[in-house]
C-alpha cells in the first residue's frame, strides 16, 4: 500500500497503548518538534504535522478502529492480523485508494485528495453490504459509501498576558494539529471564559479557546476593580505630592495627600476592568512608604538635622503604662 504510515511508530507507543498513553506520547514529542523551538526546521514542522495526524486518528476510538482496521488488511509489518469477517464480508477492494486518500476520508479532508496509480482522484474506501438473509444470487447486491460524521468539537486552552486579555485585539495562534489562525479576540477577557470559534474544531466543529489570563506582577484583579500596590518616599508620604501611577490605559497622575500612611488606599475612579462594554471598575492604589537602602551625604546631613527637630514620635501610644479597669 503507497505512503503507509504506522502512526503506532511514530508516537513510539504500541499497538495496546491506551489513550492517556497515546496523549502523552504525542505532547512529549510535540513539544519536541513544535515549530516555535524549531524556527526555520522544515523537517521538524513536518514531524509536527504528522504527530497531529497521528494523535488525532489513534486518540479516537472509531478512527483507530478503522486506521487498524485497514492496516490489517493490508498485512502491514506489525500489525495483528486480526481481518474480521465483516471486512472481507463487506469491503469493496477494488475500490480501496491509496493510504493517504484513505487517511483523507478518515480525517473529513475531502478536499485534498490526490491523483492515484490510475491518473483519477483516488476515492475513500467504500462498503458494500449485503442482507445476512439473502444468500447471493446472479443479482448485482447495491453498494452504499460510508460516511461516517467526523465532524467533532474541539477545546484548547489560550494563555494570554493580562493587558491583552484586557485590550482584545486579532491574536495568531498555533493549535497542537500544527494549524496557526488568526482570532479577533474581545476585550476584558478573564480566566475561566470561553471563546468559540466556528468551523475550527475537528472536521468543522467547533474549537472552543479557554482563556487564561496570566499573574500579573503589578496588578491584580478584584472583581472590576484593578489593584495595585505604589512605593512612595517617606519626603512624599509627609508632605503629600502627585505621583505617576501605571494604569491599563498607561500612566496616569495621582494626587496624594500630605501626612499618607502606609496602606493608606487611594481610588482611581473609572480605571479599572472592563464591565460590559461602557462601564469599568475602578483602580485601587495602596501605598507603601519606601526607605532608601543608601543615602548621599548631602542626604544624610539633612535627614541628621531633622531627627535633632522632629517633634513627631510614633512610639509614643506604646510607651504609655496600661491602666486596670475594674469590673
Amino acid at each position: 500500500m503507497q505512503n503507509f504510515r504506522n502512526y503506532f511508530e511514530i508516537l513510539g507507543v504500541t499497538q495496546t497503548a491506551s489513550s492517556a498513553e497515546v496523549k502523552q506520547a504525542y505532547r512529549q514529542l510535540a513539544r519536541k518538534y513544535h515549530p516555535d523551538l524549531n524556527p526555520g526546521d522544515q523537517a521538524a514542522e513536518e514531524q509536527f504535522k504528522l504527530l497531529g495526524e497521528a494523535y488525532e486518528i489513534l486518540s479516537d476510538p472509531e478512527k483507530r478502529s478503522q486506521y487498524e482496521e485497514y492496516s490489517s488488511f493490508w498485512k502491514q509489518k506489525g500489525f495483528r492480523q486480526r481481518v474480521s469477517q465483516f471486512s472481507f464480508n463487506n469491503l469493496e477492494f477494488g475500490d480501496l485508494g491509496d493510504f493517504n486518500s484513505f487517511v483523507d476520508q478518515l480525517l473529513n479532508r475531502r478536499g485534498e485528495s490526490s491523483p492515484n496509480g490510475n491518473g483519477r482522484s483516488a476515492e475513500a474506501p467504500r462498503y458494500r453490504r449485503e442482507p445476512a438473509s439473502s444468500p447471493r444470487s446472479g443479482s448485482e447486491p447495491r453498494t452504499a459509501t460510508a460516511r461516517p460524521n467526523l465532524r467533532r468539537d474541539a477545546e484548547a486552552t489560550l494563555t494570554v498576558p493580562l493587558e491583552r486579555a484586557y485590550a482584545g485585539g486579532q491574536e495568531r495562534i498555533r493549535l497542537e494539529d500544527g494549524r496557526a489562525i488568526e482570532v479577533e479576540m474581545p476585550p476584558g477577557m478573564v480566566t475561566g471564559q470561553r471563546i468559540r470559534l466556528k468551523g475550527q474544531g475537528i472536521g468543522g466543529g467547533n474549537l472552543y479557546l479557554r482563556i487564561e489570563v496570566e499573574p500579573h506582577p503589578l496588578f491584580k484583579l478584584t472583581g472590576n476593580d484593578v489593584f495595585c500596590r505604589i512605593p512612595v518616599t517617606p519626603s512624599e508620604a509627609t508632605l503629600g505630592d502627585t505621583i505617576t501611577v501605571p494604569t491599563l490605559d498607561g500612566p496616569v497622575q495621582l494626587t496624594m495627600p500630605a501626612g499618607v500612611q502606609t496602606g493608606k488606599r487611594l481610588r482611581l475612579a473609572g480605571r479599572g476592568y472592563l464591565v460590559g462594554r461602557d462601564r469599568r471598575g475602578d483602580q485601587i492604589v495602596e501605598v507603601e512608604i519606601v526607605v532608601p537602602p543608601t543615602v548621599s551625604d548631602r542626604e544624610r546631613a539633612l535627614y541628621q538635622e531633622l531627627r535633632e527637630i522632629e517633634s513627631f514620635n510614633p512610639r509614643t501610644a506604646l510607651l504609655q503604662p496600661r491602666q486596670t479597669v475594674a469590673r
